[in-house]
Formats: C-alpha cells, sequence, structure tokens
C-alpha cells in the first residue's frame, strides 16, 4: 500500500501537466523576487521567501502565467477538443479576469481605507487596525504572466 502511494505521488510530480505549472508558478515568484531585491536594494532573506513564496500581485502575475501554463499543456497532451482542456481554459479565464478586475479592485479600496483610518487615528485618536491590502494586478503584468506561461507550457509539451 505505501509503496503504491509512492508511486501515484512519483507520478503525479514527474506528469508533464504538473511541472509545467509548478515551473510556470515557480519562475515568476522567482522574477518577482529578483525585481523587489533590484528595487529594495536591502531586503531581509525572511522578506525575499515570502515574496518567492507567498507573495500575490506585482511582475510578473503568477496566477496567469500558471493557468496558462497548465491550459497550454493540457491542450498539448490531452487535445483541444477534450473537456479538461475547456474547464482549464474557461478557470483560467475566470482567474485572468479576477487578478485585473476583483481583486486588483479590492487591494485600491484597501490602500485608500488603511489611508483614511490612519489620519482618522491620528486626529481623534482613535485606534485603527489596518486591514490587509490584496494586491492584483495591472494588464502588463498579467500580459507578461500570460506570455510566460505559454512558453513554459511549450516548454514542458515538447520535452
Amino acid at each position: 500500500m505505501r509503496s503504491s502511494a509512492v508511486s501515484y505521488l512519483y507520478q503525479m510530480v514527474t506528469n508533464r501537466i504538473f511541472l509545467s505549472g509548478f515551473f510556470s508558478w515557480f519562475v515568476a515568484q522567482l522574477i518577482k523576487a529578483v525585481i523587489d531585491v533590484l528595487h529594495v536594494q536591502r531586503k531581509s532573506s525572511r522578506e525575499l521567501a515570502h515574496t518567492l513564496f507567498w507573495r500575490t500581485g506585482g511582475m510578473p502575475s503568477s496566477h496567469s502565467s500558471t493557468v496558462v501554463a497548465l491550459t497550454t499543456s493540457i491542450g498539448f497532451t490531452v487535445g483541444v477538443d477534450s473537456p479538461v482542456f475547456l474547464l482549464s481554459l474557461f478557470y483560467g479565464g475566470l482567474v485572468i479576469r479576477d487578478s485585473l478586475g476583483v481583486r486588483r479592485a479590492s487591494g485600491i479600496q484597501s490602500q485608500v481605507l488603511n489611508q483614511l483610518g490612519k489620519q482618522l487615528a491620528e486626529k481623534e485618536g482613535i485606534d485603527y487596525e489596518m486591514v490587509k491590502e490584496v494586491h492584483g494586478h495591472s494588464p502588463a503584468e498579467v500580459s507578461v504572466g500570460i506570455l510566460l506561461g505559454f512558453s513554459i507550457g511549450i516548454a514542458f509539451s515538447l520535452l
């Protein structure tokens, strides 16, 4: 039983579709971390690890990169007439739309709310707890993510 579970895990992590999605996400996050280091000369290793493994928003979009890599590699592997490809295509479109629209608007809204809360706290002495600022993506960040994901999806599909 145990070797069967290990075998399934091995099959999953060596699957081209899995690898294209994982590496697309990882490369996008790595590029984001490099850009952060170049913009902010001093970054602690903790901040760098946070950017690499957890940060959302920024250049390039790892959301877009991942879903496009998955969709591309699924299309190459099982065909564009497959229900799984179509599911991936529409799901990817929703993820990209969300990162451009809802998450971006929410991020802008939370920044403004935090500015107002800070001003109110300074003027009136009221305690204000900052809300989390969710970072969405600009069209340029999403476009670069799409190109990165498409390239990585093709690369893993042609291995």
